[in-house]
């Protein structure tokens, strides 16, 4: 599968996402090196600290289908330049992705910028740091 197939179904996710609040929505592609793809779309709450990011939905859902291996990452929403993910989804993310894992951060206008998990959190927080 290309970034633009990937980019579609993050699209389609986008359209999923429950923002009464914010009306920012965000739509995630996650795909697996088997082929399947995780969607996942932004989903707010009133108490805004346990809001979900779509990027985590797509992660969390793979982890919980119990998929680990990770090709690549299409984030879409409606924004100026290609959506940056947030810092709590970088951190996760740096979790789970290759410092070489793509990420293709988009919007709307078909504006794209593809960055690896190393460009967004170079210097990330890893469970190696917990070795005493």
């Amino acid at each position: 599968m290309n970034k633009s197939e990937l980019i579609l179904f993050a699209q389609k996710a986008r359209e999923k996402a429950y923002t009464p609040y914010s009306e920012f929505k965000v739509g995630a592609a996650l795909l697996m090196t088997s082929g399947k793809i995780y969607e996942g779309c932004n989903i707010e709450n009133a108490a805004y600290p346990v809001t979900i990011c779509a990027e985590r939905v797509a992660i969390f859902k793979a982890i919980a289908a119990g998929e680990t291996d990770f090709d690549q990452l299409a984030v879409v929403a409606d924004t100026k330049r290609p959506v940056p993910p947030c810092g709590s989804c970088r951190q996760v993310m740096s979790e789970f992705f290759s410092p070489s894992f793509s990420i293709h951060t988009c919007n709307l206008e078909n504006e794209v910028k593809t960055v690896t998990m190393n460009d967004l959190l170079p210097y990330s927080f890893a469970a190696s740091d917990m070795d005493k």
